[in-house]
């Protein structure tokens, strides 16, 4: 076998066009994620935005409402701005965009991707995983969904919950 010529591309894992994943070292240990093959960058739901300098550098801080239509279990994150990008939307909108660096867990895999930070209340989904992600290693079945498996009941009980806070001010 040592003739056999190796790829550069690293071993491949099958994901469906939607994926449970976490963001390890946020506190969101369950988000509901569409595989998008049309994004470049992966995107995650952020609002209530505030750049703010520590040692100085450029940080944002953002809540994260975890569980799609419904404001509970907010997170608060603060990271490294790592750079600021125009973003066309797939509805054709342009938007400049924080970029941050977030471990993202897929599969039971955690890769280092960069993720936009913008609002999406009215997306059916809190992140979308784009193709720089995807590249890391990672096929796209477009039948399949949740082949990373899915979080305990509890939890996914909590995603469908109706929204019973009050309007979010953020």
């Amino acid at each position: 076998m040592d003739n056999v010529p190796r790829s550069h591309h690293p071993p491949t894992r099958l994901v469906g066009w939607r994926e449970w994943v976490s963001l390890p070292g946020t506190g969101v240990d369950w988000l509901k994620a569409k595989v998008d093959t049309g994004a470049q960058t992966s995107s995650l739901h952020a609002f209530g935005l505030r750049e703010f300098t520590r040692d100085g550098r450029a940080w944002v801080r953002f809540q994260v409402h975890p569980w799609q239509r419904s404001s509970a279990d907010t997170v608060t994150v603060e990271l490294p701005v790592h750079d600021r990008r125009r973003v066309r939307s797939s509805s054709g909108h342009s938007q400049n965009r924080y970029v941050v660096l977030m471990d993202v867990r897929l599969l039971g895999e955690v890769i280092r991707a960069e993720v936009t930070l913008t609002r999406r209340d009215a997306m059916g989904f809190r992140m979308l995983i784009g193709r720089e992600l995807l590249r890391k290693g990672f096929l796209v079945d477009a039948h399949a969904s949740y082949l990373g498996g899915r979080p305990p009941r509890v939890v996914r009980q909590a995603n469908r919950a109706p929204d019973d806070a009050d309007d979010e001010a953020g």
